[in-house]
């Protein structure tokens, strides 16, 4: 692995993002590391939980904006692209295992929506996270358009895709999309302490529980097919082309939420 650390040890595996000096944003590299962890987790049936986290203080910036650039795909490569992702995206939130997302520092875009896919969130006072998408002319992927309305309900899922805003961890913590803040020497540990006591649960139970609670497969199908049409269709916009020329040029965006008391 060469963006990612994978260990296996007493029925807990471990992934980690590590592109510490990118802030561990997916590369096209990742994007095929990410797929082959997940297919190793999917078939390695001793493995009883997952934790994903990030390594030099970051979980996951997001989509490698210039990775993306270099790649020169139109929109039927874009639109391929994602349903290739989704392949793993989708075996991620259906995982009949529990799953750990260790939090410290950003979790944006892409980075935000392997947070959502996992069951139980852990963060440090400096976690982060957002739903950039807007400010670069895209719709939300990774599973988020299923994902985040059922973390936090429709109309806040609307106002944190809509308005493009960081949220702070302590906001995380009221919004449910993290269970518990701990300090950052502690995260590690307690990640690993919760992901452990899994291995003396019943995995078929576990099982049974995740299926029975996730969403019904055409309804992730559908969304997913519609993420991929329209992540497609946006990657060939001239507002995306604009916007990510202002981001590698170090331009502010040309949308910015005006900030304000949030409740």
């Amino acid at each position: 692995m060469n963006t990612l650390e994978f260990t296996v040890a007493d029925g807990v595996a471990t992934l980690t993002f590590n592109r510490p000096a990118q802030r561990n944003a997916i590369d096209l590299v990742m994007r095929g590391e990410l797929a082959q962890c997940f297919a190793n987790v999917q078939k390695d049936r001793t493995i009883r939980a997952l934790v994903l986290t990030g390594a030099g203080g970051a979980f996951c910036a997001g989509g490698d904006l210039r990775s993306m650039q270099s790649s020169g795909n139109d929109g039927a490569g874009w639109r391929a692209r994602m349903q290739d992702a989704h392949q793993w995206v989708g075996a991620l939130i259906e995982l009949d295992r529990p799953v750990i997302a260790a939090v410290d520092g950003p979790a944006y875009g892409a980075g935000f929506s392997l947070v959502l896919a996992a069951d139980f969130v852990i963060a440090t006072p400096a976690a982060r996270f957002c739903m950039p998408f807007l400010k670069l002319g895209l719709v939300p992927d990774f599973g988020a358009l299923h994902t985040l309305p059922r973390v936090v309900g429709m109309q806040r899922a609307k106002e944190l895709m809509l308005s493009a805003r960081e949220v702070a961890a302590d906001e995380a913590l009221r919004l449910g999309i993290v269970g518990e803040i701990v300090p950052a020497d502690r995260l590690p540990a307690r990640a690993q302490a919760l992901a452990a006591s899994f291995t003396g649960a019943s995995p078929l139970a576990i099982s049974l529980m995740k299926r029975a609670l996730a969403a019904e497969p055409a309804n992730l199908a559908a969304t997913l097919e519609f993420e991929a049409d329209a992540q497609a269709l946006c990657f060939t916009s001239a507002q995306h082309r604009e916007a990510v020329a202002r981001f590698l040029d170090k331009q502010p965006a040309a949308f910015v939420w005006p900030t304000g008391e949030q409740s």
